[in-house]
């Protein structure tokens, strides 16, 4: 008798502190921004210290961000003045249009990206050149503030 009484003891402890956890990470859930907040958020960069010829990677809005210090012949011919604000950089996100997976920066047979997961190869505009991607690398919203400072986001 005494064991069953344990047993159930034991129980109810464990389904109360299952309860507390439950309420406590609702509430502090609760206290964080929203996901739509956080995908509006925009992020500034300092370029001062990017040498010519380097890719810099960053994180917004969770994805890879990459920028370097050229017309695409490509499937998707795409002008660099519909993405390029400034001829010397080239800002995209840092996602392979084929399934997501995360370029390598100054690899490949064009000398700019590869994605080692199916193959596909990117030139110094982001245009995809070569494998299975089905678009170039995405361009997101941005501009220069200064000389100095780039704004990704909300653009």
């Amino acid at each position: 008798m005494k064991a069953l009484a344990y047993v159930a003891l034991t129980a109810g402890r464990f389904v109360y502190a299952s309860l507390f956890r439950l309420l406590l990470l609702r509430l502090l859930l609760s206290m964080s921004a929203s996901r739509n907040v956080l995908v509006l958020a925009s992020l500034e960069a300092d370029i001062s210290g990017v040498a010519l010829g380097s890719t810099v990677t960053v994180k917004w809005q969770g994805r890879r961000t990459a920028w370097t210090c050229g017309s695409c012949g490509t499937r998707h011919p795409q002008a660099d003045a519909e993405g390029v604000k400034r001829p010397e950089w080239l800002v995209v996100v840092g996602l392979c249009t084929h399934l997501g997976s995360i370029p390598l920066p100054n690899a490949g047979d064009y000398g700019r990206w590869f994605c080692p997961c199916h193959g596909s190869h990117y030139d110094t505009s982001g245009c995809v050149r070569k494998g299975p991607a089905p678009w170039n690398l995405e361009v997101p919203p941005y501009e220069f503030l200064d000389d100095n400072k780039l704004l990704i986001g909300n653009a």
